[in-house]
């Protein structure tokens, strides 16, 4: 089963996107990053998905987990 992610995205008109894996449309647009982050992580939280944060260029900056972490920390097992 794939996992759950939800993505902040760069959209064509110079603002943020939120999008679910694999998703072509953003599901809400924002105009700075910031907010896109804020409202994706509560997204993500209530979903227990994995917020994967993309660059301007693209690129993967960071990403968070949410979910079912497969590779939880030592000292959490």
């Amino acid at each position: 089963m794939p996992r759950k992610e939800h993505h902040v995205v760069p959209n064509s008109e110079g603002g943020w996107g939120i999008k679910k894996n694999n998703g072509k449309r953003s599901i809400k647009n924002y105009s700075t990053q910031a907010d896109a982050i804020s409202h994706a992580r509560n997204i993500s939280r209530n979903q227990k998905s994995e917020l994967i944060i993309h660059a301007k260029n693209g690129k993967i900056r960071n990403s968070d987990s949410h979910g079912n972490d497969p590779f939880p920390p030592k000292d959490k097992r």
